[in-house]
């Protein structure tokens, strides 16, 4: 299950984008101010109302108006629409299943304006909208055999009313409990376990109380447990990290993490050339760093999407190649259905990523527009004579990409 597309309009700086033909590893370039963190802030956003409800979302980021696009109209909505490619577990069958949601201001509330999930019962056709509501109010069609018999008449699909408690919740965040809405289950799932990684260097070097982590936060604050939890369950993962380490950072022979004797644990990483090593605060902000991508990049049960803003920043140019690749792989784990979105300044990362897994954005008239590179053709015919894309970028080939 992966994006395949997504389209954005009225939310901060994106007015009207529309990114589509989404491989598993994606890299965003663009000057600053040009919208990639906002960007990437819509899946935030979208985890947010899913997890609490819309309302909670926007007063996050300011509330509606904030969130809303300037000089956009007072009855203008703010719609995410998401294409998907999907497997449905019940029934054997693919499709591309869009979701969309749009976001309206009632007076001082916030509502859920209108909340479709379609997609085609048959190989053709139009799609059939299985999810329908408008403010907390709705239908909603089980993906049963019949969903999938084009013989049976879309009127005679047995439908559900149902009706939520508040017109700020998502209908997916009740109706993806259910097994028999299988399309809805699996995006609720997708959305939930989808992490936008916020890596702080001071978070990571804390001594964190033992508690479970069998993920590592978006903070990193979990650091050592998460690395505790690798050693002792997938000893063969973490030995990969300690290797990988190893090679990347000169001197590095371990990392152990280790316990305090007073509930906590703590880092620490063994130098070659002394015995004790030196704990996680003494080290550099480089060697943290790229001991929490290694860690994340290797976890045995990959997050369906993961988003990283600048990884290249604390880190030596030469390792963004090697951290690229990383990047790439980790998008194949999942049996292939993982994915990855970067945003990067650094041309020595972007060097390393293949043309078809770059989009660059560019402001136009105060919004935020986005191009995919491989539809350039100038680009494609330079990559294609050995030229790379961060040596393009740099020379200003990225059209409206450079300040």
């Amino acid at each position: 299950m992966r994006v395949q597309s997504i389209r954005v309009k009225n939310f901060k700086a994106l007015r009207d984008v529309d990114i589509r033909d989404m491989p598993g590893f994606v890299v965003f370039v663009g000057a600053n101010g040009t919208g990639k963190s906002t960007l990437i802030d819509v899946f935030s956003f979208l985890k947010d109302c899913l997890k609490d409800n819309a309302r909670a979302a926007f007063d996050r980021r300011g509330g509606f108006r904030q969130v809303r696009s300037s000089g956009a109209g007072e009855a203008e909505t703010i719609l995410i629409e998401l294409k998907i490619d999907l497997d449905f577990r019940s029934e054997d069958k693919r499709r591309i299943v869009t979701y969309a949601v749009e976001f309206a201001a009632d007076g001082p509330k916030v509502v859920v304006e209108r909340e479709l999930l379609h997609w085609k019962r048959g190989s053709y056709g139009r799609p059939f909208h299985f999810i329908d509501f408008h403010r907390g109010q709705g239908v909603a069609i089980a993906e049963s055999f019949d969903a999938f018999d084009t013989e049976v008449k879309d009127a005679d699909l047995m439908r559900e009313e149902q009706a939520l408690d508040r017109p700020d919740l998502l209908a997916l965040k009740g109706l993806g409990q259910f097994r028999r809405f299988d399309a809805a289950s699996q995006l609720r799932d997708l959305i939930e376990n989808w992490t936008v990684s916020d890596f702080h260097i001071t978070e990571a070097r804390r001594e964190p109380d033992v508690a479970p982590a069998e993920h590592l936060s978006p903070s990193g604050d979990n650091l050592a447990l998460y690395a505790q939890y690798l050693r002792e369950y997938h000893s063969g993962v973490y030995a990969e990290i300690v290797q990988a380490m190893a090679e990347r950072v000169p001197g590095i022979g371990d990392v152990v993490p280790e316990s305090t004797g007073d509930g906590r644990v703590l880092l620490r990483f063994r130098d070659q050339s002394f015995a004790d090593g030196f704990i996680a605060r003494l080290v550099s902000h480089g060697t943290i760093k790229m001991f929490a991508y290694l860690a994340l990049l290797h976890d045995p049960d990959p997050h369906p999407l993961l988003c990283i803003e600048e990884p290249e920043n604390q880190l030596y140019p030469s390792l963004m190649g090697l951290l690229a690749e990383e990047f790439a792989a980790y998008a194949e784990r999942r049996r292939g259905a993982a994915q990855v979105f970067v945003t990067t300044h650094s041309p020595d990362f972007l060097n390393a990523v293949p043309l078809g897994s770059i989009y660059w954005l560019r402001k136009d008239g105060g919004y935020t527009q986005v191009q995919r590179a491989a539809d350039d053709p100038q680009l494609v015919d330079f990559v294609q004579e050995g030229d790379k894309p961060g040596w393009l970028w740099r020379q200003g080939l990225f059209k409206g990409a450079n300040p």
